[in-house]
C-alpha cells in the first residue's frame, strides 16, 4: 500500500510482520509434561489425573460416556498514553468442565476449584442436569474413528511460546511505540495510549472412548493508537502486531510510524454522493468476507436453514478463479490445531475449488443434524486462505488500485449490518475515492450495501499483498460493483 505523509495519502502494509491481536485464549500447542511451564501453576501430569478422576467420577455415577477439559491461563496487560503508564494487568484463570451422557440426554458443569470435592460435586451437577434433560437423538461424543488418537493427538505445531517479560520492560515498549508514532509529524497531536500485552495458556481434554490430548499456545501482541489533527478534523487510527512468539513481532518503532501514517492519511475527509461504483476492500478487511463466508457453510447455520447459502454443497458460489484452502497443520499457525474441541482429527482440505463449494464446517452434532460426517471444525475453522486464480505477484496495491480505477477504497467498517439469512449486506465504511486508479481523497460518512451472494459472485480480483487476520489469509478484493450512500 503506497504512503504519503499527506492527507490523500492512503496507507500502506509496513515490510515488519504486524497483524492483529486474537484472542489468547486459543488452545493450540505443545506443552510439556511433569513439572508445570513457566508462568503456570499446573503440569500437564497434573491435568492429566484431573482429567482421569473426573471420567472415572461420571462413570461411577453410571454416566454413559462422558468428555472433560481442564484449562489454565496466565499473562500480562499493559497500557500507556501520552509517556505515562496507565494500567498494569495480570490475569490468571483456571477451570474444569465435564459433560456426562445418559443414552442421548446431556448434561454440562464446570467448576475452578479442582478439590476432589468439588470434583464430585461438579459431575454430580452435570449428571443431574442430564437426568432432567429432553433427550437428543443427535447427542453425544464423536465417533471413534473420526478422533485423534495416540500420535495424531500429540501433534507438535510449535505454538507455544512463553514471554517472560516483565511490566517496566512491557510499559517501555509500549512507550516507545507511542513515542515514535508522535514522532513522525506535528499534525499528530494526541494519543489513545499504546498497549501491551503477552498471553499463554493450556489445556487436557479427554473422554470415555480413549480420545486424550492437550496443547499449550501463546500470543502476543503490541498496539499503537495515534491521533492526527485538530479541530473539527481529527482523525484516529491504529496498528498493531501480534504472533505466538515475541521475536516474531515487529518493532515498536515500526507499528507506531505506521500507525501515525494511517492516522495522517484520514485527514481532510470529504463526503461523496449517493452511487453505484466498484469497491476494492483493503486486505485487514478483506478477511471479513471470508469470514461470512465461514459463517454461512457452518453446520448450525445450515441445519437451522438460517443461512443464504442452504444446500450450496457441489454449487457455484464464487467466480470459478476462486479458491478456498484449508491447512490446520501450519506452524505457529493462528488457527493451528491437530484436532478440534471435541477431540476430532483435523485435516488440510479444499473448501471452495474453481468457486464451487467442497465441503462444509461440521462439528459432530451438526453433522448428524445434517445426515452428514464431521469435518472437525467443533470450534471454527483452521487457517483459511482465499486465492484467485488470476492474481499475479506484481498484484499490489497500486496495481489493485488501477483495476479499480474510479471507485472506493474501503479501509474501516463500522456496525453489524450483515444478515446471514438473507445476506443482505450494509455498512458504515470510510476510506478513499478513487479516479483513474489514483487515491484522489479520504471520504467517511458513507454506508456500503449489496447482497453477500452477489458480493461473493462479483469478485473480480484479489491482490498478491496477501494478509493474515487471525486464522484467514487473504489479498486485497476487488468487487464490481456496490451501492454507496452518500449525502
Amino acid at each position: 500500500m503506497a504512503t504519503r505523509k499527506t492527507a490523500s495519502a492512503s496507507p500502506r502494509t509496513p515490510s515488519t510482520s504486524a497483524k492483529r491481536p486474537a484472542s489468547p485464549t486459543a488452545k493450540h500447542g505443545a506443552q510439556a509434561s511433569a513439572k508445570p511451564a513457566a508462568g503456570f501453576a499446573y503440569s500437564r501430569d497434573e491435568f492429566k489425573d484431573l482429567i482421569e478422576q473426573t471420567l472415572e467420577l461420571a462413570r461411577k455415577m453410571g454416566a454413559s460416556d462422558a468428555g472433560a477439559e481442564v484449562s489454565e491461563g496466565a499473562g500480562l496487560s499493559v497500557s500507556v498514553r501520552k509517556g505515562k503508564l496507565e494500567n498494569v494487568e495480570r490475569n490468571r484463570d483456571k477451570s474444569i468442565g465435564v459433560t456426562v451422557y445418559l443414552g442421548q440426554r446431556r448434561g454440562n458443569a464446570s467448576t475452578s476449584d479442582f478439590s476432589p470435592a468439588s470434583l464430585e460435586q461438579t459431575v454430580r451437577a452435570a449428571y443431574d442436569i442430564a437426568r432432567f434433560t429432553a433427550e437428543d437423538p443427535m447427542a453425544g461424543l464423536p465417533d471413534v474413528e473420526d478422533m485423534a488418537m495416540g500420535k495424531a493427538a500429540l501433534r507438535d505445531l510449535d505454538l507455544f511460546h512463553p514471554w517472560n517479560i516483565t511490566a517496566d520492560k512491557a510499559a517501555e515498549l509500549a512507550m516507545r511505540g507511542e513515542a515514535a508514532a508522535l514522532a513522525v509529524d506535528k499534525r499528530i497531536t494526541n494519543s489513545e495510549g499504546a498497549s501491551v500485552s503477552a498471553q499463554q495458556s493450556h489445556f487436557f481434554s479427554g473422554n470415555s472412548r480413549g480420545f486424550r490430548g492437550g496443547y499449550a499456545s501463546s500470543r502476543h501482541s503490541l498496539s499503537v493508537s495515534p491521533i492526527a489533527g485538530r479541530g473539527n478534523d481529527m482523525q484516529r487510527d491504529f496498528w498493531y502486531t501480534s504472533e505466538r512468539s515475541a521475536k516474531d513481532m515487529a518493532r515498536p518503532e515500526a507499528v507506531g510510524r505506521y500507525a501515525a501514517e494511517r492516522a495522517l492519511s484520514r485527514l481532510k475527509g470529504r463526503k461523496i454522493a449517493t452511487c453505484e461504483v466498484p469497491v476494492l476492500f483493503e486486505n485487514t478487511l478483506a478477511a471479513g468476507l471470508l469470514g461470512a463466508y465461514v459463517q454461512a457453510t457452518s453446520g448450525g447455520a445450515l441445519y437451522r436453514k438460517s443461512t443464504f447459502l442452504v444446500d450450496c454443497l457441489g454449487q457455484q458460489v464464487l467466480p470459478k478463479h476462486i479458491d478456498i484452502l484449508e491447512d490446520p497443520h501450519v506452524l505457529r499457525g493462528k488457527g493451528s490445531a491437530p484436532f478440534d474441541d471435541e477431540g476430532v482429527l483435523t485435516r488440510k482440505r479444499k473448501v471452495v475449488a474453481s468457486g464451487v463449494t467442497q465441503a462444509y464446517f461440521l462439528s459432530s452434532y451438526s453433522a448428524r443434524k445434517l445426515g452428514m460426517k464431521t469435518t472437525g471444525h467443533a470450534g471454527g475453522s483452521q487457517n483459511l486462505t482465499l486465492r484467485s486464480r488470476l492474481t499475479k505477484p506484481g498484484d499490489d496495491l497500486p496495481a489493485m488500485l488501477r483495476k479499480l480505477g474510479t471507485g472506493l477504497f474501503v479501509t474501516e467498517l463500522m456496525g453489524q449490518g450483515v444478515n446471514y439469512v438473507t445476506g443482505d449486506y450494509s455498512r458504515g465504511a470510510s476510506g478513499y475515492w478513487v479516479e483513474n486508479g489514483v487515491i484522489a481523497y479520504p471520504v467517511h460518512e458513507i454506508t456500503i450495501a449489496s447482497n453477500l451472494r452477489d458480493m461473493f459472485q462479483q469478485i473480480v480480483a484479489v491482490g498478491a499483498d496477501a494478509y493474515t487476520y487471525g486464522s484467514k489469509t487473504i489479498g486485497s478484493v476487488l468487487i464490481e460493483k456496490m451501492k454507496i450512500a452518500g449525502h
